[in-house]
């Protein structure tokens, strides 16, 4: 018998699943982890968007459990992945903002890391992922199949990922040539389906990091039809980064309405594989949405962010926060909409908990199982941190309803903005100056809960 499927059978002899109904002994649960890029929180159907279609994520939304204070690990793409990856924030993380490698690549994820995807694999979880990866050249350390996916389909340098029609993927480590005339986020589909197939018979870790809606703004035809001439759509020419567009608005609609589709394809296909009831999906993004106008894209139009203050890019509420949808029938209850306050650093503690293992020691992240399972007490964070040297040199600190941001550090600024998220979740009044303890206490937490990296200085001087 097959290691990793002996494991799965020991460990299916322990697990029970708590809900509204009795007790049931369960095998460990396979985990379908969708993250989508530049996706902001309020571009999902279940999160409030009116113009843009997702009716197989809202479908999950209704059949699960809606987080409405869930946040990425950091404003933009690779820190963002590498405190998913690691269960670390970014005082802590190794890699803690995007730096290009060239000619193809980011700075490398240390081969010291201990990811999500190792973990898994020695409970005996087959791995797989799919989409961009961002965290390593090709032959790197950081590349996935040496931080624990045994399968990679897709993007590893985030910078190629800003094509649709490119002239190579990878697979293993192995360059992939491709005619230009083949839509990437069709193919990464199609891997992961084919993925689930294979491994239909143990557990498994599915990593689905799409592209969508990054720029380019490009989409089949079939998919922009559903949304020509719905809105007034002046053409972009270009001049911002990207590619011209002559719908820009219809093109973006109709990115998140495919991915959206083949989200559904994977649900589809656990349950006519019998594997619904044993498949923990969520879904989320790894930061807010993009800049207005910026290759093409229109956050205000969708009102991409719902209402936050800032953007891709910002420690503000809306650079930050995101969607998570998690769907487990007869585990998470339906319809449930949680407020529970959490990370993308929480995300490894919770699947190693619901996998049947322990939380490694010198994580950041708390397991939110208790609150996906309605079962036991819900350990509180007393604090969440963010920082990014770039766009200015930007800290953040969540602890309970009180949010500290600090910006334009590099610049050497020193001064400190607070605000009360229970009452202004858009953050549009600083009450720093009416609040100096707690002014005073925030600044010094946000001193104490980094260490400094070398690579990530916060606070040089231009």
């Amino acid at each position: 018998m097959d290691f990793r499927v002996a494991v799965g059978l020991l460990c299916s002899a322990t697990f029970a699943c708590v809900s509204q109904a009795p007790v049931v002994a369960r095998r460990p649960p396979n985990i379908v982890l969708i993250v989508a890029d530049d996706l902001g929180w309020g571009e999902l159907g279940c999160y409030g968007q009116q113009k843009i279609r997702t009716p197989r994520i809202d479908a999950l939304a209704r059949e699960g459990m809606r987080f409405t204070q869930f946040y990425s690990g950091a404003p933009v793409c690779a820190p963002s992945r590498c405190a998913l990856l690691t269960g670390l924030h970014a005082g802590h993380m190794a890699v803690r903002d995007n730096v290009e490698i060239q000619p193809e690549g980011q700075m490398a994820l240390p081969d010291a890391s201990v990811t999500l995807a190792e973990l898994l694999r020695e409970r005996g979880y087959a791995t797989g992922c799919f989409g961009k990866w961002g965290l390593g050249a090709p032959g790197s350390e950081g590349a996935p199949n040496a931080q624990g996916f045994e399968q990679f389909f897709g993007y590893l340098c985030q910078r190629q990922a800003h094509d649709y029609y490119p002239d190579h993927l990878w697979r293993n480590g192995q360059r992939v040539e491709l005619d230009g005339a083949q839509y990437s986020h069709d193919r990464i589909a199609e891997e992961a389906l084919a993925f689930v197939r294979e491994h239909a018979r143990q557990p498994f870790l599915l990593y689905v990091p799409f592209t969508i809606p990054h720029l380019a703004l490009q989409v089949p035809e079939d998919s922009l039809a559903e949304y020509r001439g719905m809105w007034e759509d002046p053409p972009y020419d270009g001049r911002k980064g990207y590619r011209a567009h002559p719908t820009p608005r219809a093109a973006y609609a109709a990115m998140v309405t495919r991915m959206d589709r083949d989200v559904g394809r994977i649900v589809d296909l656990l349950g006519e594989l019998g594997l619904g009831d044993d498949t923990l999906v969520l879904f989320t993004s790894d930061n807010g949405p993009t800049y207005d106008r910026l290759g093409g894209s229109d956050s205000s139009f969708f009102d991409s962010a719902a209402g936050l203050r800032g953007l891709k890019g910002s420690v503000y509420e809306g650079g930050l926060r995101v969607p998570l949808v998690a769907r487990w029938p007869g585990c998470i209850a339906a319809g449930v909409e949680s407020a529970h306050v959490a990370a993308f650093w929480d995300v490894l503690p919770t699947l190693l908990e619901l996998a049947g293992g322990a939380t490694p020691t010198g994580v950041d992240g708390l397991s939110f199982a208790p609150t996906l399972l309605a079962r036991g007490a819900q350990t509180q964070h007393e604090a969440l941190y963010w920082e990014l040297g770039s766009y200015g040199g930007q800290q953040a600190l969540r602890a309970g309803d009180w949010k500290a941001v600090r910006r334009d550090l590099a610049k050497g600024v020193d001064a400190l903005q607070l605000y009360d998220l229970a009452r202004d979740p858009g953050e549009a009044h600083d009450v720093a100056s009416e609040h100096p303890e707690l002014v005073e206490s925030m600044r010094a937490r946000l001193s104490a809960v980094r260490v400094e990296h070398p690579a990530f200085p916060l606070f040089r001087a231009k």
